[in-house]
Order: C-alpha cells, then sequence, then structure tokens
C-alpha cells in the first residue's frame, strides 16, 4: 500500500508536500479525524517519542485530517491548533490535511474515522504497517518489531 500524494501545512505555516517531504528513512504517522482524537494521539507520544530517540532516522508526525473547507475557516481551526502549540518541534511534526477524506481513507485502507490510525511509511511512500485506536503494549511492541526488521534490511543494502 502506498501513501498517497497529499498536500497540507504544518503549524509553522510551512506547505508539505507527502509523502515526499516525511523526513525520516522511516516515519510514524499517526492520523485523526477527529477534534476529540487528540487523546487517542497522545497515548502513542511517549511511545513513538522512545522509538524517535532508540532509531536514528526514525521520524514521526501528527496529521489531523479534515475536511476540504474555505480559507478563513482553515486559518481559524490552523491558528487555534498553533496557539495550542507552543513548542517548535511538535509544530514542525504536526501538519493539518484539508481533503477530500474518502479517498485519502481509501487510499489507505482506513474503514471509519471512528478512531486513529498508525502507519509506518518508509521514505518512499510504502506503508509498512498500520494499526487504529489508543496506545497499547502489544501495538508498541508489534510496530517496534516491524522498524527493527525495516533497520536490518537497509543496514544489509
Amino acid at each position: 500500500m502506498q501513501f498517497p500524494n497529499v498536500q497540507g501545512s504544518n503549524l509553522m505555516r510551512e506547505k508539505i508536500h507527502l509523502p515526499q517531504d516525511f523526513e525520516g528513512k522511516i516515519n510514524i504517522v499517526l492520523i485523526a479525524f477527529q477534534q476529540w482524537h487528540q487523546k487517542l494521539v497522545d497515548s502513542w507520544i511517549p511511545a513513538v517519542e522512545r522509538l524517535e530517540t532508540d532509531f536514528s532516522g526514525l521520524v514521526y508526525y501528527e496529521l489531523p485530517t479534515i475536511q476540504s473547507m474555505n480559507f478563513l475557516a482553515k486559518a481559524f481551526i490552523n491558528e487555534g491548533m498553533r496557539a495550542g502549540i507552543p513548542n517548535l518541534k511538535p509544530r514542525r511534526r504536526t501538519i493539518t490535511l484539508y481533503l477530500d477524506k474518502e479517498p485519502f481513507r481509501q487510499a489507505l485502507e482506513i474503514a471509519s474515522e471512528d478512531s486513529i490510525t498508525v502507519l509506518l511509511v518508509d521514505k518512499d511512500g510504502e506503508v509498512l504497517w498500520s494499526c487504529d485506536g489508543s496506545y497499547e503494549i502489544d501495538k508498541e511492541l508489534a510496530l517496534k518489531e516491524v522498524i527493527e526488521a525495516t533497520y536490518q534490511v537497509q543496514q544489509s543494502d
């Protein structure tokens, strides 16, 4: 499965094209569809920060994914999120996508917007692993296993 070509802006007001602008050799992507999903995303942050520390070249991103809307509505939402995140690092890695959500979800085989989706995506946009829902230790261990296997393959190339 390939991560679809999409465009968004991070909370530093920089335009981002994905998957080409993912900075990591491999990337953890936390996709949220509803405002209340932030608590689910936050449940993953300690684990993905640990993984980012443990694996050089691993970067994680938060992708609030919102239906397309007009410029003023986008500005209101983006500036509200920006005000709530004073730290520059999370602002840089939070990329808001305003798009037609159905084709995006279909491309990533996301069945519904009832929860968040967590993906592991390589530098070429290939999705290596996915799950949905809040953090659980078993999910972290499964993710870590795929990361370790990916790093072993990359080192042997």
